[in-house]
């Protein structure tokens, strides 16, 4: 293993991704394996990323089993109240795994910021991120979602995430393989 900050960091953050007790595909820790889609997502997406990018968008779920939703109220509110308490903790423990390895305070906020998603809409980088977030549900998770979630709420949430997403995201979403149900239900988002 090289001794770059770089690599010490992605190590100690996929090394907190392997603690996950839920398991998923082939039979790795879930956020490992969300981790892992998440940086494929991110080669497609960006040229040349820098290295704050790289491992906020590796972290972006860090440790995320800690911070249960069900822990949270029910409703929009709960939701956005967990999902901004997980992005704090999550951007927290990567700035201190990043100064540990090496990397500057600056840097290291850097990194927090992203994975807190400030500047979106703004920030390329920070946009960078929401995309793969969106990519890795769309392509992995939807399917499954949409048998959960009721119509109409189904329709606003694609509609909300599609807002979030660059033009080069929704070129790419669009190919996404998926079954003929859930296609149905983006085009019909999309036409709403």
């Amino acid at each position: 293993m090289s001794d770059t900050p770089y690599d010490q960091t992605l190590a100690a953050i996929d090394a907190l991704h392997a603690e996950d007790p839920r398991v998923e595909g082939e039979s790795l820790p879930q956020e490992l394996f969300y981790a892992r889609r998440m940086s494929a997502w991110l080669e497609t997406l960006a040229d040349s990323p820098s290295e704050p990018l790289q491992l906020a968008v590796r972290a972006q779920h860090l440790q995320r089993w800690k911070v249960p939703r069900e822990a949270y109220p029910e409703g929009r509110v709960g939701y956005l109240t967990w999902r901004r308490d997980q992005g704090k903790q999550a951007g927290e423990t990567t700035a201190r795994l990043m100064e540990a390895a090496g990397y500057s305070a600056d840097d290291a906020a850097r990194a927090a910021r992203l994975i807190r998603k400030q500047g979106l809409g703004r920030d390329p980088e920070t946009q960078a991120l929401e995309d793969c977030a969106c990519l890795v549900f769309l392509e992995n998770y939807f399917g499954d979602f949409s048998r959960q979630v009721e119509h109409d709420h189904l329709i606003r949430i694609v509609q909300k995430t599609w807002k979030k997403m660059s033009p080069e995201a929704h070129a790419l979403a669009l190919q996404l393989p998926m079954s003929e149900e859930a296609r149905g239900l983006v085009e019909e988002a999309l036409a709403g």
